[in-house]
Formats: structure tokens, C-alpha cells, sequence
């Protein structure tokens, strides 16, 4: 079993990372008037639930050699879920935080992004040229 699993630890750990930064409460988190203007947690966002959807591609691709479509595809739809489910939670339970449907688009388009990077990343670092 630990075979399969060590390919899936920077996934793992990263999924656990944005639940944990993403509820804490909002006294916790820098406010900084810049960033709030031009949406800097928007990026954030963005980044985070790409990296999600690389590092899942990453685990697939260490452990078969090759991913399909589908799966990519799968990965997008389940990156875009958990982002609009801790929107949920930060409705819900966060101290001090909010549902914000623009964290969700940016979570989508940031999940569509890990694709494209998982792509070039497999083209520069694991492909046979």
C-alpha cells in the first residue's frame, strides 16, 4: 500500500494545506490595502487549486507512466468541487469568512491551469526527446 500512497504525498499534503489556510479565521490572515485591491487572494486562489490538479497528475503519471484524459478531466471537476466546498465551510464554520463566488471561478480556472502546467511539465521533465 505505501508504494501507491508515496506518489500521492505532495497532493495530500497540499489538499490538507489549503484547508487549513483557508479556514483560518479572518483576524489570522495579513490585509495589506494593495493586495486587497488588485484581488492578490484571487491569484492565491488560482494557484492553489492548479497545484492540486498538478500534483494529483504528477502522482498518476509517477505511478502508471501515462494519464488519461479523462482522468485530467476528473481532476479539474474535483479541484472545482473542494474549492466551492471550502467556500461552503468558510460560510458556515469559518470564523469571520465568507462565501465569495469569485474564489470559486477562481479556483475553477486555476484547476484548468494545473492541466496546461501538468502538460508543459510533462513535456520539459519527463518526456523522451
Amino acid at each position: 500500500m505505501m508504494k501507491i500512497w508515496k506518489y500521492y504525498i505532495p497532493a495530500t499534503v497540499w489538499i490538507i494545506m489549503i484547508l487549513v489556510l483557508c479556514t483560518l479565521p479572518s483576524k489570522d490572515l495579513p490585509s495589506n490595502s494593495f493586495f486587497d485591491e488588485i484581488h492578490f487572494d484571487k491569484i492565491v486562489h488560482f494557484g492553489m487549486f492548479g497545484g492540486i490538479v498538478l500534483f494529483l497528475s504528477l502522482g498518476v503519471y509517477w505511478q502508471k507512466k501515462h494519464i488519461a484524459a479523462v482522468t485530467l478531466f476528473l481532476f479539474v471537476l474535483v479541484a472545482a468541487s473542494y474549492g466551492l466546498a471550502i467556500e461552503f465551510i468558510q460560510k458556515y464554520w469559518a470564523v469571520g469568512r465568507s462565501f465569495d463566488m469569485y474564489d470559486v471561478l477562481a479556483d475553477t480556472l486555476g484547476a484548468i491551469a494545473g492541466v496546461i502546467v501538468f502538460k508543459i511539465v510533462l513535456r520539459l521533465f519527463f518526456r523522451n526527446k
